[in-house]
């Protein structure tokens, strides 16, 4: 696992929305710009919560079929114990690898409850998550391919080996942020500067705005407000 960095590093990273994290760290150049983040398989379920952040948790799940073991979709305390081993704050990344992903839910209420009390921020899945009326009032976020009424035959396969979701390839520890928009995955060489990075970028989109409501807005004066932001590394 990479080297921890501080809970106020996370926090300050959690003030700023998904789409701010990611324009920064563009600036940087660390990584392609179709990169870094998950794409269509899993959609926020609850636009309305603020940002999460945390580090990643990694596991894969079936739910089509019985488990081997014959034990309940809850009852696998290993898993519990090697959640424990990771630095909070937490955020749980189950891929499901079914055929048919999502055919039942592993994550609902119960496991809100439970990963909530252990420090976890957020739950991340290619497959169906369900009891979102229970869950949403913890402020616990959710982020699914689709959603079921059964948690069928949920159950956990293995876990602490990389996952991919969306296009995203999510390691053990790494650091998650997710909105309304969905989940993105921080650089922890970056991690430090971002927040100055994002509050520019605030500034010079506030910047961009206020010339839109000065009145009628002309070509020229537009042009000019776009060279600016170019060298500020805003349109490379």
């Amino acid at each position: 696992m990479n080297n921890p960095t501080t809970v106020g590093e996370l926090e300050a990273i959690r003030r700023f929305d998904t789409c701010t994290l990611a324009n920064a760290i563009e600036r940087f150049k660390v990584r392609p710009r179709n990169e870094g983040f998950v794409t269509a398989e899993a959609t926020c379920r609850f636009p309305d919560l603020p940002p999460v952040v945390g580090y990643a948790v990694t596991g894969r799940i079936q739910t089509y079929m019985p488990p081997m073991t014959g034990r309940c979709y809850y009852d696998h305390f290993d898993w519990w114990q090697y959640l424990m081993t990771t630095q909070a704050p937490r955020f749980v990344v189950l891929r499901d690898i079914d055929s048919r992903p999502g055919f039942g839910a592993l994550f609902g209420e119960m496991h809100a409850h439970i990963c909530r009390a252990m420090n976890c921020t957020a739950f991340l899945t290619n497959g169906a998550v369900r009891d979102l009326g229970a869950v949403e009032p913890l402020g616990f976020q959710l982020y699914s391919g689709s959603v079921s009424v059964s948690h069928a035959y949920a159950h956990i396969v293995d876990y602490g080996e990389p996952v991919e979701i969306g296009g995203l390839i999510i390691n053990p520890g790494d650091i998650l942020h997710g909105d309304r928009h969905g989940v993105l995955s921080v650089p922890r060489d970056v991690l430090a500067d971002l927040p100055k990075v994002a509050s520019q970028i605030r500034t010079e989109e506030a910047e961009l705005v206020e010339l839109t409501q000065r009145g009628s807005l002309s070509v020229e004066a537009l042009a000019k407000k776009i060279e600016k932001f170019s060298e500020r590394h805003l349109c490379r």
